[in-house]
């Protein structure tokens, strides 16, 4: 047995609540520990001693270097105690606090068990429900829809379905998504994740001047307020776009600053060195190296409550369902605690989700967030559908080491995407070939999480990397391959079935056919793809088959 790989902690991705009386216990080991068996030793924590129970635990998961057991225990006191014993060669081991060892004294138990002290409910991660049979539609605003027909369009200065540059207007508006409802309700629609919508000079809305006003370009507040209300009357919530890592250099605040250096009360607002910011010199702190997007010191009390007041500010506003946050892993820790406290307190199931592009666990332990935008599962399908890098057993590997980064109610809230506004079209990076990309699809409806397809992907829009990823969308229904558009349509009808809103997930290959099981009570869906060119298993190239039991 290689000791090296065993691995658990306490009250972590490793052991954590799942309800106020129930738990899930992993332990990792070597992933080619065939020959052993692993058995959960658990008991309530003033008991142990002397009284206590015995499991057998499931190798659940595997990825390139380890397995996972796991054991979901349902808990008669929420004070437990628990070690492992693991078989090998008909061989018992322990393994504790103390480490891997030959035997363990149960007498003194006390002095070496893991445990979980008790399970808090304030401490408790929630899954926000919705969240689980999620399909968001990420929109960029300027280039889905032109509904209004009252405001000043003297500042579109690109044809209706122009190739964008960075500096390109297309006319795109809140009305025009009002007037789209209906259409993203029949394609199976049931959350839309709008990127900025407040007062800026740019297309994307990224460098906010005021973050009260709905920028003119998009429309008026009532608007806003008219979209919410639409959607929720057709099942449809509403998520904006928290750019909180930085402004505008034209925000009121900053321009304080610009004027009166360090005699301006905003000056801590902001990173800066000197007596006052120079954008030629660039002397301040900004997202990137964007001189007209200065970084806010979230660090400091008084830009917290700014920003704290204006994430209460739409919620009690508009009713607005969730936050994703811009930038998030730029941003104080601090903050981000209380924000979710002052959120969650005025609107309990208001999803918060981070833009963070890496491992984001010290972000996802129920204190800050309560998921993230998915491009580590973005990465494997690119590697997997669109780069050849995977076969089925590297992707199913990936899939699992995705999982094991967070716990189950994070894993059931995640964003799961294959591009957006920030990427290359999915579509052309799978150089245009529609079977790949539906099996990229079947892929993310069926894996644990929230759907979101980057809006025109259902039409099969192309698009480089930034601005050609912000194509505008094509309404001529001619241009549309509907038999493309009606599969799309069969995929995101799965996200009805609870057995991929609440079901165990197990991911594994047999040879190169990728398999996602789910299963849900006496029920069982499972995903098989083919992501080969050649028939494999009687299955043809870059083909996927759904499969319902029970």
């Amino acid at each position: 047995m290689n000791q090296y790989a065993l691995l658990h902690t306490p009250d972590s991705r490793y052991c954590f609540a799942v309800g106020r009386d129930e738990i899930v216990i992993r332990l990792r080991t070597a992933k080619d520990e065939g020959n052993i068996k692993v058995f959960l030793v658990y008991g309530a924590k003033y008991e142990f001693q002397t009284k206590r129970s015995e499991v057998e635990m499931t190798a659940h998961y595997k990825d390139n270097l380890y397995q996972y057991y796991e054991k979901r225990l349902k808990l008669d006191d929420v004070r437990l105690a628990y070690i492992f014993r693991i078989e090998e060669d008909g061989k018992s081991f322990y393994y504790s606090e103390d480490g891997l060892t030959e035997s363990y004294c149960f007498p003194e138990a006390f002095y070496n068990f893991f445990q979980m002290p008790y399970i808090n409910e304030n401490d408790r991660i929630e899954t926000v429900d919705w969240m689980r049979g999620a399909v968001f539609y990420q929109i960029f605003v300027d280039r889905f829809a032109i509904g209004s027909k009252k405001k000043d369009s003297s500042y579109i200065n690109m044809k209706w379905g122009d190739k964008p540059t960075p500096k390109s207007f297309a006319g795109g508006d809140l009305c025009g998504i009002i007037e789209k409802l209906d259409y993203l309700s029949d394609l199976g629609v049931n959350a839309i994740y709008l990127t900025p919508i407040f007062l800026s000079e740019s297309n994307h809305k990224y460098d906010i001047e005021d973050y009260k006003t709905i920028d003119p370009m998009f429309g008026t507040k009532e608007d806003f307020c008219e979209l919410v209300k639409r959607a929720h009357e057709k099942g449809i919530r509403i998520v904006l776009d928290a750019v909180f890592n930085h402004c505008s250099m034209h925000m009121k605040q900053f321009q304080d600053v610009l004027e009166k250096g360090k005699e301006s009360k905003y000056y801590d607002w902001f990173l800066i060195r000197g007596d006052k910011p120079v954008p030629e010199e660039q002397n301040y702190e900004c997202f990137a190296s964007c001189n007209y997007m200065p970084k806010l010191n979230t660090a400091n009390e008084e830009v917290q409550k700014f920003l704290l007041n204006i994430a209460l500010y739409w919620i009690r506003e508009a009713d607005i369902d969730g936050w994703r946050l811009d930038v998030s892993d730029e941003v104080s820790h601090d903050f981000w605690r209380q924000f979710r406290k002052e959120v969650k307190r005025e609107k309990s199931d208001c999803v918060i989700i981070g833009e963070n592009w890496h491992d984001a666990y010290v972000y996802l332990m129920g204190d800050q967030y309560d998921s993230i935008m998915n491009y580590a599962f973005t990465k494997a399908c690119l590697d997997y559908f669109a780069r050849g890098n995977f076969g089925a057993k590297d992707m199913a590997e990936k899939l699992n080491n995705i999982l094991m980064r967070n716990t189950t109610p994070v894993n059931d809230m995640m964003l799961n995407l294959l591009d957006s506004h920030d990427t290359h079209r999915f579509y052309s990076e799978v150089e245009k070939n529609k079977q790949k990309m539906l099996c990229a699809l079947a892929l993310e409806i069926v894996f644990p999480g929230a759907t979101c397809l980057y809006y025109g992907t259902e039409i099969c829009t192309e698009g480089g990397y930034d601005p050609d990823s912000r194509r505008c969308f094509d309404w001529d229904t001619s241009h549309w391959d509907m038999d493309f558009y009606g599969k799309v349509k069969e995929l995101i009808s799965l996200k009805k079935n609870e057995i991929l809103r609440y079901g165990i997930v197990r991911i594994y290959a047999k040879g190169e056919i990728l398999f996602v099981e789910r299963r849900w009570n006496d029920k069982r869906l499972i995903l098989k793809i083919n992501n080969t060119g050649e028939v494999q298993n009687e299955m043809k190239p870059y083909s996927y088959e759904v499969l319902k039991e029970g």
